[in-house]
């Protein structure tokens, strides 16, 4: 037993100097998925996650500021080809995690037909969208109501969120009585979990392609490495699925 304890000190202070921490800028959409998967890539690496969410757009103003994110998260692919582009992220990382799903969604069970004719029918007072410079749900949203040839008639509606996070606070708060979301936000058990909504074909809009990539402050950071390399795992492919998102 003396000789295999000074062992079992050995590995642990082995294992503790090679934990790392990373800080990771995540997509406000993929707040429920991302707090499962840091949980569970802490728990089988033993590296830690320092996670803010938010608007990609935004991200992409902070890291070009200097923010101390060290691996980005987008709800699009073209803010982590520009970082890339613009040497502040690291060429040959980005890569595509989810495929986004829109939907527009009522907190009222009887609100949102299954169709969405409603957006041509009219009958409500208020319209939540993400801001659409800064948020592509945003943007597909735009896209929608393009394609239905709604745009004139709804922009009077329009409550616009900072992100999608808050767009779908102000739909569940009954601020705005619909509103365009991420399907990752209101789905249980594979379907949507409560109210009701139209699941937008993805036809209507651009792919939502999400990818993610190590930022330059990352760069050859174990942590950061390890997150990229734990989001193309099985399991956090799981949890991605399980939240509506589709894998490419």
């Amino acid at each position: 037993m003396k000789r295999t304890l000074p062992l079992i000190f050995a590995l642990f202070a082995l294992s503790t100097a090679q934990a790392d921490e990373v800080q990771v800028a995540v997509a406000a959409n993929f707040t429920g998925p991302m707090q499962v998967i840091s949980a569970l890539f802490e728990r089988d690496t033993g590296h830690k996650t320092s996670l803010a969410f938010g608007a990609t757009g935004k991200f992409y103003a902070q890291i070009n500021n200097g923010a101390p994110f060290e691996v980005l998260l987008a709800a699009d692919d073209e803010t982590p080809a520009k970082l890339v582009k613009e040497g502040n992220a690291v060429a040959g990382t980005p890569f595509t995690y989810a495929i986004g799903t829109l939907v527009l969604w009522s907190a009222d069970p009887k609100r949102v037909d299954n169709k969405g004719d409603i957006l041509k029918k009219g009958g409500f007072k208020h319209l939540a969208i993400a801001n659409p410079k800064a948020a592509p749900y945003g943007a597909a949203a735009m896209q929608t109501m393009s394609k239905l040839g709604v745009v004139d008639q709804l922009k009077p509606l329009f409550v616009q969120g900072e992100n999608i996070s808050q767009t779908h606070q102000f739909i569940s708060t009954g601020a705005a009585e619909l509103g365009f979301v991420a399907y990752s936000q209101v789905i249980k058990n594979g379907q949507i979990g409560s109210g009701s909504g139209w699941i937008v074909p993805g036809s209507f809009y651009d792919p939502i392609r999400q990818d993610a990539v190590i930022l330059a402050k990352g760069k050859d950071k174990p942590a950061a490495v390890a997150l990229m390399n734990y989001l193309k795992g099985d399991k956090a492919k799981a949890v991605i699925k399980s939240f509506g998102y589709e894998l490419r």
